[in-house]
């Protein structure tokens, strides 16, 4: 019988090349209730498979005047580790994003490509820290 000797090397960066491939986990509920100088709450859920990131998102002002766009889209994990994602809102608006860890924290930042009710824009910005809400 016939023995295959693999050095320790070659083994470990194998495990590690393996675990680097791993998708970044973004699943959880996200909120920033202090948005907009607190006078509006931002909230976003994500739903991952593999590298596959469903996404929804609320926001509107604290006082209930505006809008209260709903949004949903989805996206995609990138070789850079951020999450790359398209939406579209009850308004009718349409956008992409892009979605950053920031430890147990996320980085949102959207870029509207349809606009069908300009009431929304200023609730899609760029680099919004949302923290993680729920279970810790």
């Amino acid at each position: 019988m016939r023995r295959l000797i693999v050095p320790l090397p070659f083994l470990l960066v194998v495990i590690g090349s393996a675990i680097a491939t791993q998708p970044t986990n973004f699943a959880g509920e996200y909120a920033d209730r202090s948005f907009l100088n607190g006078q509006a709450t931002f909230q976003m859920s994500l739903e991952q498979s593999a590298s596959t990131v469903t996404v929804w998102f609320s926001a509107g002002y604290n006082d209930g005047h505006g809008l209260l766009p709903e949004a949903d889209g989805s996206g995609k994990i990138t070789p850079k580790g951020t999450v790359e994602f398209t939406f579209k809102d009850s308004a009718r608006n349409a956008g992409t994003g892009t979605i950053a860890r920031a430890g147990e924290d996320i980085i949102v930042s959207f870029k509207t490509t349809r606009v069908a009710d300009s009431r929304c824009l200023e609730l899609y910005r760029q680099n919004m820290r949302l923290k993680k809400v729920g279970k810790k």
